[in-house]
């Protein structure tokens, strides 16, 4: 498959604001990559992927970022959380072990209910049903860790496919699609880049570049699509890191973080112009 690929990785809800105002900033500098002929969504990058597939304006996406977070709920990932994944991910004899471990955390730890989660989603999504463009959203089976990409063949409604994108364990409730249990398509991997293989241009955007243990860093998925593809890949400066904060699903950072990228954006423009226009 030949084309463009737009990759959204995960990055809490300043990875959302960050991405939205990379968007805005890049139109501003005439690249406008809501015109890819594939979207890739992860977690943070899924609700972002959602909302450019289904034709909402960048501007009023990046004004909205700006405005009082009054429809999300305050989280974080607790240390002790995270040495629970720390320990899933030294003891794990393979990557699909290593994310039904951690699906199994997320069954057992309280979070808000998966109502309340789903309300807050849905509040993201100015549409709820699918576009017909290329749209593909990332989770992992909570029971057996494989990945699980959604997308409008897939018959499952938009809501519920970005939600279990977004269902970070110890954080939010796995979300129950058909009979099965969802998490994060982050725990896979920050971004999915691999998604986009047989694409010829991809630009990637990821807030959380870095991987670890059985997440491979953006860099290395990057690395295995070889020489079959021109790809950018934008992550944040040093002002869009200080900008999200020690809490990344703190949403009082939103518009800061969306800030951020947008003023970003007049760096990154000449590399990703470079690649998205290339024939």
């Amino acid at each position: 498959m030949t084309g463009s690929a737009l990759v959204l990785g995960g990055g809490g809800v300043t990875g959302i604001a960050w991405e939205i105002g990379l968007l805005a900033g890049l139109l501003d500098a005439g690249v406008d990559l809501t015109t890819a002929d594939l979207i890739v969504g992860t977690s943070a990058g899924s609700v972002v992927g959602a909302v450019v597939a289904t034709g909402s304006d960048i501007e009023d996406l990046y004004r909205s970022q700006l405005e009082p977070p009054t429809n999300e709920i305050a989280a974080r990932m607790t240390t002790a959380m995270l040495l629970r994944w720390g320990f899933a991910a030294v003891t794990s004899r393979s990557p699909e072990r290593f994310r039904a471990r951690v699906g199994a955390l997320a069954r057992r730890t309280r979070t808000v209910t998966p109502e309340e989660r789903r309300r807050v989603i849905a509040s993201r999504l100015p549409v709820h049903e699918w576009p017909n463009r290329r749209l593909v959203l990332t989770a992992v089976d909570a029971d057996t860790g494989e990945l699980q990409p959604f997308d409008r063949t897939s018959g499952v409604p938009l809501v519920d496919a970005v939600s279990a994108s977004c269902a970070v364990p110890g954080v939010w409730p796995p979300v129950t699609i058909n009979g099965r249990e969802y998490i994060d398509g982050g725990v896979r991997s920050t971004a999915n880049v691999d998604l986009a293989a047989g694409c010829d241009r991809i630009v990637v955007l990821a807030p959380i570049p870095k991987g670890g243990g059985p997440m491979p860093a953006v860099s290395a998925q990057v690395a295995r699509l070889g020489d079959s593809a021109r790809v950018a890949v934008v992550t944040p400066n040093p002002t869009a890191r200080a900008a999200f904060g020690r809490n990344v699903l703190d949403p009082s950072r939103r518009g800061p973080s969306a800030r951020a990228g947008r003023a970003q954006a007049a760096d990154a423009a000449m590399a990703v112009h470079s690649i998205w226009s290339a024939a």
